[in-house]
């Protein structure tokens, strides 16, 4: 029989790796993981991999290394910088006879620490358990035995069978009430939608400045700190930029590097906020040396969500630590790539805010502001105003085919300098249909009177 040994917080990490700054970068990762999940490390072993060992991942030498440390340090659990297979971890935990832990594992166990909310609960909680659904498989001998007992005995399922069963029951209770979580969503979108505010999502690596961001833009006061994963639940706050403009800003989770799919998969009807936004403020940690690999995976993960079609602006942040002035970069039509600032410090905030401005404002040929309304919110208030009151129409439009097009919001496209008839039987438009908001209704009456 193979019992599981109890866990301790003495930490001895092993990190294998083949390229040597990827290792360096990894092993300064693994770090911070294990002193966010409340671990003491007391020492760390090393070493290039070019064959994984299908038995123990490492192999019988460097196993004997570790073991020998193990008892030198008096560590309590073994901490692996890679994903182990579950027959690798239990002949590790076998001959080491101490806990043995994953990167996935030591994840999923800093996001349960982490999570406040109802809904981050549930979401992993379902994680946690998908896991563990891959370690019943075979995990421990005493899972195989049968029930006994008086009126027991015979042919039964096995105690695998038990909680495996058990297992997908939780699982699919867990997913119900995600469901329900994300419809709940989706009615809050519609709500923002009519309401004609503007979403924009923090996006970025794990401890870039995302919460101190988002406090210095709306004052909230959330929870921030400088580890990883200090911030797991979604927050939302109404922001207010020079112009007025109206828009609900969302922090949320940050993204690592060999993700868990399991977290991806739980956290999707979080993570859906980000797809739906109508921009995305990528935050990046500009003091890090790895930054060019933060911002591919953050893509990555971005595209895995379908996330991967809404604008996006790169905030540099903690300038305050290379010594960079705050600036506004633009490409060569004047379009916002990126803002240089110090969260921290409050240099360039004030750029941002303007950015913000700058980027839903757009200009029709008298010079006239006309909200700039993204793809992402074009589509989910058509199908905000589909299924609640319909859509306005603009029919019969006797307009030049060469003429530039302009959106204004809850009408068809309206072409500049064109003419729209005010005779009721060329143009249908019910005004009562739907709120309009001032820009839109200015936007009409210049339609109108030009």
């Amino acid at each position: 029989m193979f019992e599981r040994p109890d866990t301790g917080n003495r930490a001895l990490l092993v990190a294998l790796g083949s390229s040597e700054r990827d290792y360096e970068e990894s092993l300064n990762e693994l770090h911070e993981l294990a002193a966010s999940a409340c671990l003491q490390v007391v020492g760390v072993i090393g070493g290039g991999r070019n064959r994984i060992d299908p038995s123990t991942y490492a192999g019988s030498g460097k196993v004997a290394e570790i073991a020998a440390h193990l008892a030198e340090l008096e560590a309590s659990v073994v901490v692996f910088n890679n994903e182990l297979s579950p027959a690798q971890e239990r002949n590790l935990e076998r001959a080491l006879q101490c806990r043995v832990v994953d990167r996935t594992t030591l994840i999923l166990d800093i996001f349960a620490q982490r999570a406040r909310s109802h809904e981050g609960k549930l979401q992993v909680e379902l994680a946690q358990l998908d896991h563990l659904a891959t370690r019943l498989v075979r995990g421990w001998t005493h899972l195989e035995r049968q029930k006994g007992g008086i009126g027991l005995r015979g042919p039964g399922e096995t105690q695998l069978e038990t909680d495996r069963r058990l297992l997908g029951k939780r699982v699919k209770v867990l997913r119900e009430k995600l469901h329900k979580v994300e419809r709940q969503r989706a009615t809050q979108r519609r709500a923002r939608t009519r309401g004609a505010a503007l979403s924009v999502s923090l996006v970025g690596y794990t401890n870039a400045g995302k919460s101190t961001l988002f406090n210095a833009l709306t004052h909230a006061g959330t929870y921030a700190a400088d580890q990883l994963f200090a911030t797991l639940d979604t927050t939302s706050r109404r922001l207010f930029t020079p112009a007025g403009r109206n828009i609900v800003l969302s922090d949320t989770v940050g993204f690592i590097r060999d993700l868990p799919h399991e977290l991806v998969a739980a956290f999707r009807a979080t993570l859906t906020e980000t797809a739906q936004a109508d921009l995305l403020l990528h935050v990046v940690d500009f003091a890090s040396t790895d930054r060019d690999r933060q911002i591919l995976e953050v893509n990555r993960v971005l595209t895995e969500i379908g996330a991967d079609r809404v604008p996006q602006i790169l905030v540099c942040n903690k300038i305050d630590r290379v010594s960079i002035e705050p600036k506004v970069v633009r490409d060569d039509l004047g379009g916002l790539t990126s803002v240089s600032l110090s969260a921290l410090s409050g240099a360039g905030v004030g750029l941002l805010r303007d950015a913000l401005d700058d980027f839903f404002t757009v200009f029709d040929d008298s010079g006239n502001q006309v909200w700039n309304q993204s793809e992402s919110q074009s589509e989910s208030q058509s199908e905000s105003q589909g299924e609640s009151q319909g859509e306005n129409q603009v029919e019969n439009q006797d307009l030049g085919a060469d003429a530039e097009m302009i959106r204004i919001e809850g009408l068809a496209a309206v072409p500049a300098g064109g003419r729209v008839s005010t005779d009721a039987s060329q143009v249908q438009v019910d005004v009562n249909d739907a709120p309009w908001t001032g820009a839109q209704e200015g936007a009409f009456a210049r339609a109108r009177s030009s």
